[in-house]
């Protein structure tokens, strides 16, 4: 059976080679079943849905409302790239779980529209499943609300059509939802660790999600919090497709 693919849309290495880590120890995969490929560097091939059964996309400090005209052109690459893996899974030609940056993605070529009116402090936050979530074969296995973590600039205002909305919080309602059975998206990050996660604060620590000088603090309560949950979506995603 062909493999999963992380696709890696984070420009720097060191905190794309964590996160790809942090997939592979979540998901509970050897490398050979999660392969990884670097969206920023190399296009994505042409044979990509025969080589690999699903996507797994990580997050970026690229913003999908970024202005077009200060997108470089690596972002509209694979931009364009995720657009193609959207419009294939919420058509049921592959599988696909979009994360954090992703969702904006997905939202955004299947018609819904991102705001940067939901964002949320980096650090820990509560999500809470809808009904619909308790019930799905990925997240239903979830607690009804957990903790999860997150840092981001922009949400989702409004989700495709037809999506299916499965968590939500007060600060950010969209979480996560469903396109068809093949397409997941989460607005929080399912993969990283308190540790994996703190030190990827410390790469971005400049990058406007939160005032340096609270990096000490911050830190401390992600190092504080549990994440039990979240993994378990993707260790849910990988067995189903």
């Amino acid at each position: 059976m062909a493999p999963l693919v992380y696709l890696c849309v984070r420009p720097q290495q060191g905190a794309a080679e964590a996160e790809y880590a942090s997939f592979l120890s979540a998901t509970r995969l050897g490398d050979d079943a999660l392969e990884r490929w670097d969206l920023v560097r190399d296009p994505l091939p042409e044979d990509a849905f025969e080589r690999w059964r699903g996507f797994l996309v990580g997050g970026s400090p690229y913003n999908v409302t970024d202005p077009e005209s200060t997108k470089t052109d690596a972002q509209r690459r694979l931009e364009q790239a995720l657009a193609r893996i959207a419009t294939a899974a919420a058509a049921g030609r592959t599988a696909a779980l979009f994360t954090c940056y992703g969702i904006g993605v997905a939202t955004r070529t299947l018609g819904g529209e991102v705001t940067r009116g939901y964002p949320e402090d980096t650090g820990p936050t509560t999500v809470t499943l809808t009904e619909d979530g308790r019930a799905d074969p990925v997240f239903g296995g979830l607690a009804d609300t957990f903790t999860a973590v997150t840092a981001h600039k922009e949400g989702t205002q409004r989700m495709p059509e037809g999506a299916v909305l499965l968590a939500g919080n007060e600060a950010c309602p969209v979480q996560a939802y469903r396109v068809g059975d093949r397409l997941y998206a989460t607005q929080f990050h399912p993969e990283p660790t308190g540790r994996a996660f703190t030190e990827r604060m410390a790469v971005y620590r400049d990058d406007g999600y939160f005032d340096a000088r609270d990096y000490d603090a911050i830190a401390a309560r992600v190092l504080a919090a549990s994440f039990t949950e979240p993994p378990r979506v993707l260790q849910a995603f990988a067995r189903s497709f």
